[in-house]
């Protein structure tokens, strides 16, 4: 993964977990670029290049973190938005959530997400959490955009 440009969209509305997040992917040696949006509606218009983002010319994601509880769109509408078109189907989706409900599970591998990760509570199985996805990352291989 180092060497290639796609960056890493995070989208979690808790700064805390963003930090977190981060930190973790880094320290297991994850260096693309890490593009950190607050809500869904925003994730969705960065995706899809509309409002603020239309003249983005960052290349698509190579992977998305996405919450499952959000603002303004929530983690199963970006999903669906984002597995249904063309042009993002393909990108890998790993759900970042607190949410171990059965039924949500299901919706997510339903919608296509492709690793559903439910966040441990306590702060060293959160960071030990992350940095085994971040060292899970550098093997994963993506089709060519």
């Amino acid at each position: 993964m180092a060497d290639l440009p796609q960056p890493i969209l995070l989208v979690e509305d808790d700064p805390g977990h963003v930090l977190l997040i981060e930190k973790n992917l880094r320290r297991a040696g994850v260096t693309n670029e890490i593009i950190k949006l607050d809500d869904g509606g925003r994730a969705v218009e960065f995706l899809f290049r509309e409002g603020e983002f239309a003249a983005v010319t960052t290349p698509m994601p190579l992977l998305i973190l996405l919450d499952l509880n959000l603002p303004v769109l929530n983690g199963l509408q970006v999903l669906q938005r984002i597995k249904v078109d063309e042009r993002t189907r393909r990108i890998p989706v790993v759900m970042l959530t607190t949410t171990d409900s059965q039924q949500e599970i299901t919706k997510c591998y339903d919608l296509g997400c492709n690793i559903y990760i439910v966040k441990p509570v306590d702060y060293v199985r959160f960071s030990e959490t992350i940095r085994n996805l971040g060292l899970f990352l550098t093997t994963v291989k993506t089709p060519d955009e």
